[in-house]
Order: C-alpha cells, then structure tokens, then sequence
C-alpha cells in the first residue's frame, strides 16, 4: 500500500493530480503505474492528468516538471499543467519567476499569486503547415507537443457530440500515428479573439481547456490570416475560462517567438490516499 499526500488543481477547468517527488521519490516507472488510478474519477482522485514537482534534471533550472496524461502516457508539454505546477512551487518556496524544464526544454514562468494567475513563456517554435486528413486541409503545428487545428463555425464548436466524434477520428487517423495528436476546433471571431474547444490525446475525450492547444490555435490563426511580422496578442475562449496567449512573428525567420500563456492556477483541495 502507497499512502501519497496530494493537491487538486485546475487552470482554466484542466484539472490535475499534483504530487511532490523530491519528497516521494517516485521512479518514473512508479509514476507510469499510478497515474491511471489517481487521475480516474470513479475510483480515484480524478483529473485531466498528472503533474510531478522533480529536482532539477538539467542544468539552469529551479525544477524539472514531469506530466503524464489520464492514461499514463507521456503529453509532451502541457501548458495549463505548467501554469498550476508553477503556481504550487511559488506556494512551496520557490519565488514568484522561475525556470523549469520538460524533457530538454527549459521555459520561464512568472506566477501572480494573489490574483490567481500564472504566465508561462515558451521558446520559439517553426512555423505551422498545412496537412490533408480525410479530404480536409487542417492546420499542423508543434508547440513542443502534436497538435492540428480544424477551422470550424461556431455551430460546430458548440455541438459536443460531433466533436468527440470528429476528434477522435483525427487523433487516430494513420497520416498521425504514432504518436497521434491533439485535435483543436477554432471558430475565429475577430483578430483577437477565438473560440477553442480540444480533443486531448491521452485524456481521448474533450477537456475544458487546452493551454498548448490555445498556442497552437493563436499561432495557426495568425498563419492561417498570412498576417506580417510583430506583435500579436490572442484571446481564448475555453469551455473553462480565458486565456491569453501573445507571440512575436519574425516573418525571415518564418519563426513565432516569445511565445507566452497566460491564465488562472488555482487549488482545488488537498489530501492523501492510498494505492
């Protein structure tokens, strides 16, 4: 019997499992094993995912964030869960800025603790593609985890039942496998604003927010309007929440760079149980 202690979080309605492993010292494999049962809401906590605090892996960093989704698989980055982790360490002895990395990269984090908001900057990342699944041109793009972007009328945004359904035939389409894919339904409304709703691989049902999934949908918005270089500023709309995420496009580079997310971290509750 494993007796962990555990918080609740949620950024924008993903919500996540947070567990501290410089006091645990879990094995990934031991992490591997536990997530399903942590993150299943019937017989479990319940959550999108499962975020641990490690020492620092690499040089340069305050600490190492690792994230599993539902099933235990390995999400990449998780751009909410990077936001909720970053507000638990600000609460936990870290200060307010800090530096964490995924894997290999390392991204900056500055976390507004009284007003419940937490900002994530990513590093720069190439310039999206077009791709042919069923027929239909999606947009591809890599915000250092797989995501596509399926362009959508509001109507369609708000019919759940379709989505389910649409996403889960992208995601396992043969074109994106393996690893498969995040599947985002954008309506765009203006130049600065857009609906989201998201498909989450690993979680394999809609969530309530997608924080590398709004990257992505703000990025391919903007390739997608052949807009020039700058500065641009999106605001999301999540079935969760809002979220903001701005970027500088340099247009010789065909790069989009100081890329940043930003939205609400807030706990939920803590606890312990035992598996």
């Amino acid at each position: 019997m494993n007796v962990f202690r555990f918080h609740k979080m949620q950024g924008t309605g993903n919500d996540f499992v947070v567990l501290d492993n410089r006091k645990l010292n879990l094995s990934i494999d031991e992490i591997i094993e536990h997530t399903p049962q942590l993150c299943d809401r019937k017989y479990g906590i319940g959550a999108d995912g499962l975020l641990i605090l490690e020492s620092p892996q690499i040089d340069g960093v305050d600490f190492t964030m690792i994230y599993r989704n539902a099933d235990g698989s390995d999400a990449g980055m998780c751009g909410n869960g990077a936001r909720c982790l970053t507000m638990y360490a600000a609460h936990h002895g870290f200060n307010q800025s800090m530096k964490f990395n995924v894997h290999n990269c390392i991204y900056s984090a500055y976390v507004e603790k009284k007003k419940q908001n937490s900002t994530i900057c990513f590093p720069s990342i190439n310039s999206p593609n077009w791709i042919e699944i069923d027929n239909e041109q999606l947009v591809q793009v890599y915000p250092n985890t797989e995501h596509v972007v399926y362009l959508s009328e509001k109507s369609i945004i708000e019919n759940e039942e379709w989505l389910i359904k649409k996403g889960s035939e992208i995601r396992h389409s043969e074109k994106l496998n393996p690893p498969g894919t995040n599947v985002n339904f954008v309506c765009i409304e203006n130049d600065q604003n857009i609906l989201l709703q998201t498909y989450e691989r690993g979680v394999e049902n809609l969530t309530l927010a997608c924080g590398t999934g709004a990257i992505a949908a703000a990025i391919s918005t903007h390739f997608i309007s052949q807009s020039n270089s700058g500065e641009y500023s999106i605001n999301i709309q999540v079935k969760g929440g809002k979220l903001k995420v701005s970027f500088r496009y340099n247009c010789e580079s065909e790069t989009y760079e100081m890329i940043s997310l930003k939205g609400s971290a807030e706990f939920v509750y803590e606890g312990i149980i035992s598996i």
